[in-house]
Protein backbone atom coordinates (compact mmCIF):
# COMPACT_ATOMS: atom_id res chain seq x y z
CA UNK A 1 0.00 0.00 0.00
CA UNK A 2 1.38 3.24 -0.82
CA UNK A 3 2.52 6.00 1.69
CA UNK A 4 -0.54 8.33 3.02
CA UNK A 5 0.42 11.81 1.86
CA UNK A 6 0.01 15.06 3.35
CA UNK A 7 -1.45 18.10 1.57
CA UNK A 8 0.77 20.32 1.02
CA UNK A 9 -0.80 23.31 0.65
CA UNK A 10 -2.63 22.86 3.84
CA UNK A 11 0.82 21.93 5.64
CA UNK A 12 2.26 25.54 4.53
CA UNK A 13 -1.22 27.51 5.90
CA UNK A 14 -2.43 25.47 9.01
CA UNK A 15 -0.39 24.20 12.53
CA UNK A 16 -1.64 22.14 15.12
CA UNK A 17 -1.80 23.04 18.84
CA UNK A 18 -0.76 21.05 21.46
CA UNK A 19 -4.91 20.22 22.52
CA UNK A 20 -4.82 19.32 18.14
CA UNK A 21 -7.07 22.46 17.33
CA UNK A 22 -5.51 23.99 13.89
CA UNK A 23 -4.38 27.94 13.87
CA UNK A 24 -4.42 29.66 11.04
CA UNK A 25 -3.19 33.14 9.76
CA UNK A 26 -5.62 36.22 9.24
CA UNK A 27 -6.70 36.85 5.75
CA UNK A 28 -6.62 40.47 4.71
CA UNK A 29 -3.22 41.13 6.15
CA UNK A 30 -0.74 40.73 2.58
CA UNK A 31 -0.89 44.12 1.25
CA UNK A 32 -2.64 47.64 0.05
CA UNK A 33 -2.05 47.82 3.72
CA UNK A 34 -2.21 51.82 3.78
CA UNK A 35 -6.19 52.04 3.40
CA UNK A 36 -6.80 49.91 6.46
CA UNK A 37 -6.82 51.46 9.76
CA UNK A 38 -4.22 50.63 12.38
CA UNK A 39 -6.90 49.25 14.45
CA UNK A 40 -8.10 46.87 11.55
CA UNK A 41 -4.38 45.92 11.12
CA UNK A 42 -4.03 44.83 14.41
CA UNK A 43 -6.41 43.07 15.35
CA UNK A 44 -5.32 41.14 11.92
CA UNK A 45 -2.21 40.32 14.10
CA UNK A 46 -1.45 37.02 15.76
CA UNK A 47 -2.71 33.18 15.62
CA UNK A 48 -6.38 32.52 15.24
CA UNK A 49 -8.17 29.32 15.56
CA UNK A 50 -9.74 27.67 12.64
CA UNK A 51 -13.60 27.17 13.11
CA UNK A 52 -14.92 24.40 14.56
CA UNK A 53 -17.20 23.42 11.59
CA UNK A 54 -13.97 23.40 9.13
CA UNK A 55 -11.55 22.05 12.48
CA UNK A 56 -12.20 18.21 11.19
CA UNK A 57 -11.67 18.91 7.68
CA UNK A 58 -8.25 21.07 8.07
CA UNK A 59 -7.08 17.97 10.78
CA UNK A 60 -7.43 15.23 7.49
CA UNK A 61 -5.90 17.52 5.53
CA UNK A 62 -2.79 17.55 7.96
CA UNK A 63 -2.21 13.75 8.68
CA UNK A 64 0.38 11.77 7.19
Amino acid sequence: MPKMKSRSGAKKRFRLTASGKAKRATAYRSHILTSKSRKRKRKLRGPHLVSPAEQRAVRIMLQA
